[in-house]
């Protein structure tokens, strides 16, 4: 199904008045990136290239979208013509999903005719800006858990269809061992897991009855929710009942329960010590109800015995920073085959944007592996790896740091080239993987949940020379 009308209004205004101008044949080039790390983290991690991939793969206005542009009266018929065969054509580079990435650096760059290029930047920002946030939250989640798995709960509070099913996938790359979503193991291959609802149980006589029915129709995947009544004295005995009286007896010694309210601390103790007491050491106790990194954090410390968490709306929202802010800004025009770079002018130092195409550079310690920092430099330049590199601060510019013993790894990958796919994208787990990896390149002190060390990402002296020159020429007249 192609979404072409899915956009904001002035992406096909602005088209219409390229297309009036003669300007459709032009070639622009818009980069996508971000200026501020949710919750105050150290890093975000890339999502939402595989749905991007899709789009862009699929992008046409049809019959009816055509239809409904004509009849809005706003739109020439030579214009409705040239949507209605419109394909894209052009260039897409692209960070993989997975990579770790920081603020004001490019993650996406599109190089292709300006209408095409302006047409996907609704659509492409709304898939990257969601999937990376809750990608990066589910990580946060994940590292506060301390190795102890986390799967998404959150689909019915997710903010619709495509915000629960892709992010559980985001969620998942992000380091999630799995999804209440069924359709995720389906089209992605993201295991599924679920338990029982506290209706479940109240639609039995009683909890033992229903806890014995789901362990026969579940006997290897046996998970009972202890606390729809009263977790100590009738949820946990019941469940205790059915392990000795139901599973023990079939040879099977696996199982977890689930605690939903309350204290969860306390409860998850108190359960701790009656399992064991009974022998019953090999059942897991699985804690949820509105958790995210800070509650389990809290928990964690304060000695919860906790084998799992199922997480649901606070991650699938990302509702302790809801918004990751990705912009999608011109950087260069192309003229008869010479690049015009191009820059956005602020008061607001944050929002004065890098002109021109670029590559970035991810530099890594030879000896720890380690991510040191990203260096944005021009696309038609090269680094000698042979040499010491210098970096600078790009505000703070007397802030410098040389490297002699490191290697260099370019960040953006081709996806399109003249509108053909070059990517194959890899599966969900592959990504996950080489997020992981990803992560466990970063210093320790970049991972910090408060004040986590600055990550920095530099420019080439070349790059920050065009962009002082450029910043010169349009305040002060080139004098």
């Amino acid at each position: 199904m192609a979404k072409a009308l899915i956009t904001d209004l002035y992406e096909i205004a602005m088209s219409y008045v390229y297309f009036r101008e003669n300007k459709e044949k032009e070639e622009a080039c818009f980069d996508v990136f971000f200026r501020k790390i949710p919750d105050e983290g150290g890093y975000v991690i890339s999502a939402g290239l595989e749905s991007i991939i899709e789009y862009v793969k699929n992008f046409s206005f049809e019959k009816d979208d055509i239809d409904f542009l004509r009849e809005s009266g706003n739109y020439s018929e030579d214009f409705i013509a040239y949507l209605s065969t419109l394909k894209f054509t052009g260039d897409i580079y692209a960070v993989k999903e997975g990579t770790v990435i920081f603020p004001y650096e490019p993650v996406i760059t599109i190089k292709a005719p300006i209408i095409e290029a302006q047409l996907l930047e609704t659509y492409l920002l709304m898939l990257f800006n969601h999937q990376s946030l809750i990608a990066t939250k589910a990580n946060r989640i994940v590292r506060a858990a301390q190795g102890r798995p986390i799967t998404e709960f959150g689909a019915r509070r997710a903010h619709g269809e495509s915000a629960a099913v892709l992010g559980a996938r985001a969620a998942y790359i992000g380091g999630c061992v799995g999804t209440s979503v069924v359709e995720d193991e389906k089209r992605f291959g993201v295991k599924s897991f679920g338990t029982m609802a506290h209706s479940y149980v109240q639609s039995f006589p009683n909890e033992y009855e229903a806890f014995k029915a789901f362990a026969l129709a579940y006997p290897n995947n046996s998970s009972f929710l202890i606390d729809t009544y009263n977790c100590l004295k009738s949820g946990l005995p019941n469940a205790m009942r059915v392990f000795k009286e139901i599973l023990e007896p079939m040879g099977i010694k696996k199982g977890s329960v689930r605690i939903d309210s309350g204290d969860l601390s306390y409860l998850s103790n108190e359960v701790r010590k009656v399992l064991d007491m009974n022998n019953l050491g090999y059942v897991k106790i699985m804690l949820t109800n509105s958790l995210d990194e800070g509650s389990i954090s809290e928990m964690i410390a304060n000695g919860a015995n906790v084998d799992l968490f199922g997480v649901g709306e606070r991650l699938i929202t990302s509702s302790t920073s809801p918004v990751l802010d990705g912009v999608y800004k011109m950087c260069a025009r192309i003229k008869n085959g010479k690049v015009e770079p191009l820059m956005k002018i602020s008061e607001s130092a944050e929002k004065t944007t890098n002109p021109g195409i670029k590559k970035v550079y991810r530099i890594y310690d030879k000896k720890t592996g380690n991510a040191e920092a990203d260096l944005i430099v021009l696309s038609d330049e090269t680094i000698d790896n042979s040499s010491t590199l210098t970096i600078f601060d790009p505000v703070f510019t007397y802030k410098q740091k040389t490297y002699s013993s490191y290697y260099l790894r370019e960040l953006l990958e081709p996806i399109f080239i003249k509108g053909k796919l070059v990517y194959e994208s890899p599966s969900a787990k592959e990504i996950r993987d080489y997020a992981m990896n990803e992560i466990n390149t970063l210093w320790p002190e970049v991972k910090r949940f408060r004040f986590p060390h600055n990550y920095y990402v530099d420019l080439s002296d070349k790059l920050y020379a065009l962009k002082q020159e450029m910043i010169k020429k349009e305040l002060h007249g080139g004098i």
